[in-house]
Protein backbone atom coordinates (compact mmCIF):
# COMPACT_ATOMS: atom_id res chain seq x y z
CA UNK A 1 0.00 0.00 0.00
CA UNK A 2 1.20 3.46 -1.01
CA UNK A 3 2.20 5.70 1.83
CA UNK A 4 -0.28 8.55 -0.09
CA UNK A 5 -3.30 6.35 -0.08
CA UNK A 6 -2.41 5.05 3.91
CA UNK A 7 -2.17 9.37 4.52
CA UNK A 8 -5.76 9.59 2.78
CA UNK A 9 -7.11 6.65 4.99
CA UNK A 10 -6.36 8.69 8.32
CA UNK A 11 -6.53 12.39 7.46
CA UNK A 12 -6.22 14.77 10.16
CA UNK A 13 -8.38 17.36 11.30
CA UNK A 14 -7.42 20.86 10.91
CA UNK A 15 -9.21 23.26 12.86
CA UNK A 16 -8.90 27.10 11.05
CA UNK A 17 -10.33 30.20 12.98
CA UNK A 18 -10.91 32.96 10.47
CA UNK A 19 -11.58 29.94 7.51
CA UNK A 20 -13.31 32.24 5.24
CA UNK A 21 -11.06 35.37 5.46
CA UNK A 22 -8.21 36.32 3.16
CA UNK A 23 -5.28 34.20 4.35
CA UNK A 24 -7.72 31.55 5.78
CA UNK A 25 -9.47 30.40 2.68
CA UNK A 26 -6.54 29.94 0.93
CA UNK A 27 -4.85 27.99 3.45
CA UNK A 28 -8.66 25.79 3.88
CA UNK A 29 -8.23 25.24 0.00
CA UNK A 30 -3.98 24.21 0.63
CA UNK A 31 -5.03 21.68 3.36
CA UNK A 32 -7.83 20.08 1.64
CA UNK A 33 -5.86 19.46 -1.58
CA UNK A 34 -3.28 17.38 0.96
CA UNK A 35 -6.78 14.89 1.45
CA UNK A 36 -7.13 16.42 5.60
CA UNK A 37 -10.26 17.38 6.92
CA UNK A 38 -11.01 21.09 7.37
CA UNK A 39 -12.81 22.36 10.11
CA UNK A 40 -13.54 26.11 9.19
CA UNK A 41 -14.79 28.34 12.08
CA UNK A 42 -15.91 31.52 11.08
CA UNK A 43 -18.21 34.62 12.45
CA UNK A 44 -17.79 36.58 9.14
CA UNK A 45 -17.78 39.93 10.63
CA UNK A 46 -14.66 40.34 7.96
CA UNK A 47 -14.98 36.40 6.33
CA UNK A 48 -17.02 36.24 3.21
CA UNK A 49 -19.11 32.97 2.26
CA UNK A 50 -18.46 32.95 -1.24
CA UNK A 51 -14.64 32.56 -0.35
CA UNK A 52 -15.17 28.92 0.62
CA UNK A 53 -18.34 28.58 -1.77
CA UNK A 54 -16.48 26.54 -3.91
CA UNK A 55 -15.35 24.05 -0.72
CA UNK A 56 -18.86 23.18 0.56
CA UNK A 57 -18.98 20.31 -1.49
CA UNK A 58 -16.04 18.90 -0.64
CA UNK A 59 -16.90 16.00 1.84
CA UNK A 60 -13.57 16.66 3.83
CA UNK A 61 -14.76 20.71 4.62
CA UNK A 62 -17.03 21.48 7.29
CA UNK A 63 -18.01 24.86 8.14
CA UNK A 64 -19.02 26.28 11.65
CA UNK A 65 -19.86 29.85 12.34
CA UNK A 66 -18.44 30.56 15.76
CA UNK A 67 -17.05 33.80 17.42
CA UNK A 68 -13.49 32.40 18.95
CA UNK A 69 -13.72 34.96 21.59
CA UNK A 70 -16.05 32.78 23.12
CA UNK A 71 -14.72 29.15 23.74
CA UNK A 72 -15.63 25.98 21.14
CA UNK A 73 -15.39 22.46 21.60
CA UNK A 74 -14.23 20.21 18.97
CA UNK A 75 -11.94 17.59 18.09
CA UNK A 76 -8.82 18.36 16.25
CA UNK A 77 -5.63 16.96 15.76
CA UNK A 78 -3.93 20.62 14.44
CA UNK A 79 -5.27 23.90 14.36
CA UNK A 80 -4.07 27.25 12.85
CA UNK A 81 -5.28 30.58 14.77
CA UNK A 82 -6.13 33.38 11.87
CA UNK A 83 -8.90 34.59 13.72
CA UNK A 84 -8.80 38.38 14.08
CA UNK A 85 -9.49 41.37 11.44
CA UNK A 86 -6.59 42.20 9.36
CA UNK A 87 -6.91 45.71 8.12
CA UNK A 88 -6.55 48.91 10.05
CA UNK A 89 -10.15 49.86 8.95
CA UNK A 90 -11.60 46.28 10.40
CA UNK A 91 -9.32 46.42 13.45
CA UNK A 92 -10.06 50.06 14.22
CA UNK A 93 -13.99 49.59 13.62
CA UNK A 94 -14.68 47.94 16.85
CA UNK A 95 -11.08 48.05 18.53
CA UNK A 96 -12.59 46.02 21.97
CA UNK A 97 -14.03 43.40 19.73
CA UNK A 98 -10.24 43.44 18.58
CA UNK A 99 -8.82 42.81 21.35
CA UNK A 100 -11.34 40.02 22.80
CA UNK A 101 -10.43 37.83 19.50
CA UNK A 102 -6.93 38.56 20.03
CA UNK A 103 -6.29 37.65 23.43
CA UNK A 104 -9.54 35.95 24.62
CA UNK A 105 -9.54 34.21 21.25
CA UNK A 106 -5.95 32.89 21.67
CA UNK A 107 -6.76 31.96 25.16
CA UNK A 108 -9.53 29.87 23.91
CA UNK A 109 -7.53 28.18 21.45
CA UNK A 110 -4.54 27.54 23.56
CA UNK A 111 -6.86 25.68 25.90
CA UNK A 112 -9.02 23.77 22.80
CA UNK A 113 -4.60 22.55 21.96
CA UNK A 114 -4.07 21.70 25.52
CA UNK A 115 -6.87 19.56 26.13
CA UNK A 116 -6.71 17.74 22.14
CA UNK A 117 -2.89 17.79 23.00
CA UNK A 118 -2.66 19.83 19.14
CA UNK A 119 -0.16 21.27 17.47
CA UNK A 120 -1.50 25.10 17.20
CA UNK A 121 -0.17 27.49 14.75
CA UNK A 122 -0.42 31.26 15.94
CA UNK A 123 -1.28 33.71 12.99
CA UNK A 124 0.95 36.36 14.56
CA UNK A 125 2.31 40.12 12.67
CA UNK A 126 4.88 42.62 11.59
CA UNK A 127 2.56 45.15 13.37
CA UNK A 128 4.24 43.66 16.32
CA UNK A 129 7.33 45.70 15.40
CA UNK A 130 5.11 48.69 15.33
CA UNK A 131 7.04 51.59 13.71
CA UNK A 132 10.68 49.80 13.49
CA UNK A 133 14.00 51.66 14.90
CA UNK A 134 15.74 48.53 13.33
CA UNK A 135 15.62 47.63 9.51
CA UNK A 136 15.10 45.12 8.11
CA UNK A 137 12.92 43.36 11.17
CA UNK A 138 14.30 40.18 12.72
CA UNK A 139 12.74 37.87 14.71
CA UNK A 140 14.31 39.37 17.83
CA UNK A 141 13.49 42.80 17.54
CA UNK A 142 11.22 43.62 21.16
CA UNK A 143 9.90 46.17 18.49
CA UNK A 144 8.70 49.95 18.71
CA UNK A 145 4.71 49.86 19.66
CA UNK A 146 2.32 52.69 20.96
CA UNK A 147 0.11 51.15 23.41
CA UNK A 148 -2.64 53.84 23.05
CA UNK A 149 -2.64 54.73 19.80
CA UNK A 150 -5.13 53.31 17.16
CA UNK A 151 -3.45 50.50 16.16
CA UNK A 152 -2.57 49.11 19.93
CA UNK A 153 -5.81 47.15 20.05
CA UNK A 154 -4.52 45.10 16.81
CA UNK A 155 -0.94 45.61 17.86
CA UNK A 156 -0.45 45.26 21.19
CA UNK A 157 -3.73 42.04 20.98
CA UNK A 158 -1.23 40.13 18.65
CA UNK A 159 2.13 40.95 21.46
CA UNK A 160 -0.30 39.92 24.48
CA UNK A 161 -1.49 36.33 22.20
CA UNK A 162 2.35 35.67 21.55
CA UNK A 163 3.11 35.83 25.34
CA UNK A 164 0.18 33.37 26.40
CA UNK A 165 1.09 31.22 23.51
CA UNK A 166 4.47 31.01 25.17
CA UNK A 167 3.51 30.68 28.52
CA UNK A 168 1.45 27.91 27.52
CA UNK A 169 3.82 26.16 26.12
CA UNK A 170 6.10 26.51 29.54
CA UNK A 171 3.36 25.67 31.71
CA UNK A 172 1.41 23.15 29.93
CA UNK A 173 4.39 21.73 27.10
CA UNK A 174 1.37 22.81 24.35
CA UNK A 175 2.76 21.92 20.87
CA UNK A 176 3.09 25.96 19.52
CA UNK A 177 4.00 27.46 16.43
CA UNK A 178 4.35 30.95 15.89
CA UNK A 179 4.29 32.96 12.53
CA UNK A 180 5.10 36.47 12.39
CA UNK A 181 2.94 37.62 8.87
CA UNK A 182 4.79 40.67 6.65
CA UNK A 183 2.07 42.09 4.20
CA UNK A 184 0.13 39.43 1.72
CA UNK A 185 -1.92 40.13 -0.86
CA UNK A 186 -3.91 38.19 -3.70
CA UNK A 187 -7.48 36.90 -4.56
CA UNK A 188 -9.76 37.02 -2.03
CA UNK A 189 -8.47 40.66 -0.32
CA UNK A 190 -11.70 42.64 0.26
CA UNK A 191 -12.06 46.04 -2.17
CA UNK A 192 -13.29 48.19 0.63
CA UNK A 193 -10.10 46.92 3.76
CA UNK A 194 -7.75 50.00 3.34
CA UNK A 195 -4.87 48.20 2.43
CA UNK A 196 -2.77 49.89 0.08
CA UNK A 197 -3.00 47.00 -2.48
CA UNK A 198 -6.33 46.47 -2.47
CA UNK A 199 -6.72 50.19 -2.07
CA UNK A 200 -4.36 51.15 -5.15
CA UNK A 201 -5.79 48.66 -7.54
CA UNK A 202 -9.59 49.47 -6.96
CA UNK A 203 -9.07 53.00 -7.28
CA UNK A 204 -6.68 52.33 -10.62
CA UNK A 205 -9.59 50.20 -12.04
CA UNK A 206 -12.16 52.76 -11.28
CA UNK A 207 -10.31 55.41 -12.82
CA UNK A 208 -10.40 57.25 -9.27
CA UNK A 209 -7.48 59.36 -8.22
CA UNK A 210 -4.82 57.18 -6.32
CA UNK A 211 -4.41 58.31 -2.75
CA UNK A 212 -0.79 57.73 -0.89
CA UNK A 213 -0.42 58.43 2.59
CA UNK A 214 2.62 60.41 3.30
CA UNK A 215 5.35 61.46 1.00
CA UNK A 216 5.02 57.95 -0.57
CA UNK A 217 8.49 57.24 -0.31
CA UNK A 218 7.48 55.14 2.88
CA UNK A 219 8.37 51.08 2.32
CA UNK A 220 6.61 47.67 2.24
CA UNK A 221 7.65 44.38 0.87
CA UNK A 222 4.97 42.24 -0.08
CA UNK A 223 4.07 38.47 -0.23
CA UNK A 224 1.50 36.89 -2.88
CA UNK A 225 -0.78 34.80 -0.80
CA UNK A 226 0.09 31.75 -2.00
CA UNK A 227 3.50 31.52 -0.80
CA UNK A 228 2.45 33.10 2.55
CA UNK A 229 0.07 29.51 2.80
CA UNK A 230 3.28 27.65 1.88
CA UNK A 231 4.83 28.79 4.88
CA UNK A 232 2.32 28.47 6.85
CA UNK A 233 2.13 24.54 5.94
CA UNK A 234 5.93 24.48 6.27
CA UNK A 235 6.00 25.59 10.14
CA UNK A 236 2.90 23.17 10.98
CA UNK A 237 4.65 20.75 9.76
CA UNK A 238 8.20 21.13 11.96
CA UNK A 239 8.92 18.94 14.77
CA UNK A 240 7.86 20.32 18.34
CA UNK A 241 11.10 22.01 18.91
CA UNK A 242 10.19 24.53 16.44
CA UNK A 243 8.25 27.09 18.20
CA UNK A 244 9.02 29.79 16.33
CA UNK A 245 8.41 33.31 16.23
CA UNK A 246 9.50 32.93 12.49
CA UNK A 247 9.49 35.71 10.07
CA UNK A 248 7.08 35.30 6.78
CA UNK A 249 7.47 37.78 3.71
CA UNK A 250 8.83 38.52 0.77
CA UNK A 251 11.87 40.99 1.29
CA UNK A 252 11.83 42.75 -1.99
CA UNK A 253 10.86 46.42 -0.21
CA UNK A 254 9.24 48.55 -2.56
CA UNK A 255 8.10 52.56 -1.74
CA UNK A 256 4.26 53.34 -2.01
CA UNK A 257 4.84 55.45 -4.89
CA UNK A 258 6.67 52.92 -6.77
CA UNK A 259 3.73 50.53 -6.10
CA UNK A 260 1.41 53.09 -7.27
CA UNK A 261 2.79 53.60 -10.27
CA UNK A 262 3.64 49.54 -11.09
CA UNK A 263 -0.05 49.53 -10.54
CA UNK A 264 -1.15 52.28 -12.87
CA UNK A 265 1.31 50.38 -15.58
CA UNK A 266 -0.14 47.00 -15.20
CA UNK A 267 -3.93 48.03 -15.27
CA UNK A 268 -3.77 50.56 -18.20
CA UNK A 269 -5.02 53.53 -15.92
CA UNK A 270 -4.35 56.99 -16.34
CA UNK A 271 -5.90 57.38 -12.71
CA UNK A 272 -3.57 60.49 -11.16
CA UNK A 273 -1.14 60.41 -7.73
CA UNK A 274 -2.96 62.35 -4.51
CA UNK A 275 -0.92 62.94 -1.24
CA UNK A 276 -2.34 62.97 1.98
CA UNK A 277 -1.14 62.99 5.38
CA UNK A 278 0.16 59.73 7.34
CA UNK A 279 -2.54 57.96 9.61
CA UNK A 280 -0.84 58.24 13.49
CA UNK A 281 1.88 55.55 13.93
CA UNK A 282 2.00 54.15 10.57
CA UNK A 283 4.98 52.40 10.02
CA UNK A 284 7.55 54.24 7.84
CA UNK A 285 9.80 51.19 6.55
CA UNK A 286 9.03 47.11 6.93
CA UNK A 287 11.50 44.75 5.68
CA UNK A 288 11.52 41.21 7.31
CA UNK A 289 14.37 39.25 7.71
CA UNK A 290 13.88 35.72 6.08
CA UNK A 291 17.25 33.64 6.87
CA UNK A 292 15.06 31.80 9.85
CA UNK A 293 12.26 30.36 7.36
CA UNK A 294 15.01 29.86 4.88
CA UNK A 295 17.16 27.72 6.97
CA UNK A 296 14.54 26.04 9.33
CA UNK A 297 11.65 25.80 7.29
CA UNK A 298 13.34 25.65 3.76
CA UNK A 299 11.10 28.61 2.71
CA UNK A 300 11.42 32.10 0.93
CA UNK A 301 8.49 33.37 -1.67
CA UNK A 302 8.87 32.34 -5.09
CA UNK A 303 6.09 34.76 -6.64
CA UNK A 304 7.41 38.14 -8.08
CA UNK A 305 5.40 41.39 -7.54
CA UNK A 306 4.58 41.95 -11.40
CA UNK A 307 3.18 38.52 -11.34
CA UNK A 308 0.91 38.62 -8.34
CA UNK A 309 -0.08 42.19 -9.03
CA UNK A 310 -1.49 40.68 -12.64
CA UNK A 311 -3.19 37.72 -10.72
CA UNK A 312 -4.80 40.30 -7.97
CA UNK A 313 -5.79 43.00 -10.37
CA UNK A 314 -7.76 39.75 -12.49
CA UNK A 315 -9.55 39.43 -9.65
CA UNK A 316 -10.68 42.73 -8.52
CA UNK A 317 -11.58 43.25 -12.13
CA UNK A 318 -14.29 40.21 -12.03
CA UNK A 319 -15.36 41.51 -8.79
CA UNK A 320 -15.73 45.25 -10.14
Amino acid sequence: MSQNFQEKLSPKRVLITGGAGFLGSHLCRRILDGGDEVICVDNFSTGRRRHITPLMDNPRFELVRHDVSFPLYLEVDEIFNMACPASPIHYQNDPVQTIKTTVNGAMNILGLAKRTNSKVLQASTSEIYGDPLVHPQPEEYRGNVNPIGLRGCYDEGKRCAETLFFDYHRQHQVRIKIARIFNTYGPHMHPDDGRVVSNFIVQALKGEEITIYGDGGQTRCFCFVTDLVDGLCRLMDTGDDVTGPINLGNPVEISMTQLAETILELTGSRSKLTYLSLPPDDPTQRRPVIARANEVLGWQPKVDLENGLKETIAYFDSLL
